[in-house]
């Protein structure tokens, strides 16, 4: 088998998607409804990155040991399923870069810690018809740094590890890379800064989308027309 890499696995918020201010929002409904303090968007950004259940550990007083605790996570999930869209949109770039990547003959994915129902839906609405294929967090599957969201999107995509590279913005995807055995580009345009990234073991960094095709073209067997 030939162990060209010709499939990118993408992480989400922060990666394709500003998803910041509607995350925010949705959290401080829950903080308004139930009278606990609100948090800011350079706060939110601090919590995000291992999925709604933790974000909302760290944005409710006493996490996961409030005695609502159960019924603020089922409030934040509905009011974001309504509200996902009202500012998400993707970084600049980024649809270009979809289209050159699918136009050169690479297979795209989406693995995410975000709720699978909003990972689908945000990855239909904003991504189709370049990536089809968007795994979230759910029941049935470990959350990344697990590599299992990684190793189901390659089953769906048919492709091997030795032939895919994966991109992200924060060290939970540096650490989902390595467990994926795959190599990782991170990204300092996301909810993680560039120094953040670095002491946290980044070794390839895009400051634009145009520094990821760089180092996609610098790589073996990666090519963009």
């Amino acid at each position: 088998m030939s162990s060209k890499i010709d499939t990118i696995i993408f992480d989400l918020d922060g990666t394709l998607l500003n998803t910041l201010t509607d995350l925010t929002n949705s959290v401080n409904y829950v903080m308004e409804h139930y009278g606990f303090p609100i948090h800011t968007e350079a706060s939110v950004c601090q919590m995000v990155g291992n999925g709604v259940t933790v974000l909302m550990e760290k944005a409710i007083p006493d996490g996961h040991k409030c005695d609502i605790f159960a019924q603020c996570l089922k409030d934040f999930q509905e009011h974001y399923e309504l509200h996902k869209q009202d500012f998400t949109q993707p970084f600049p770039d980024i649809m270009e870069f979809l289209k050159n990547a699918v136009e050169s003959g690479y297979k795209l994915a989406v693995v995410s810690n975000k709720f699978d129902l909003a990972v689908k839906g945000l990855c239909k609405d904003f991504f189709s018809p370049y990536i089809t294929t968007a795994i979230g967090e759910s029941p049935k599957i470990a959350r990344k740094p697990a590599p299992d969201t990684v190793f189901a999107a390659m089953k769906e995509l048919h492709s091997l590890p030795e032939q895919c590279v994966y991109v992200g913005d924060s060290d939970v995807d540096i650490a989902t890379a390595k467990n994926s055995g795959i190599p990782c580009i991170s990204v300092s345009w996301g909810f993680r800064t560039r120094e953040f990234l670095l002491a946290h073991g980044a070794d390839k960094i895009a400051d634009s989308v145009f520094d990821i095709k760089e180092i996609l073209s610098s790589m073996q067997g990666l090519k963009f027309l």
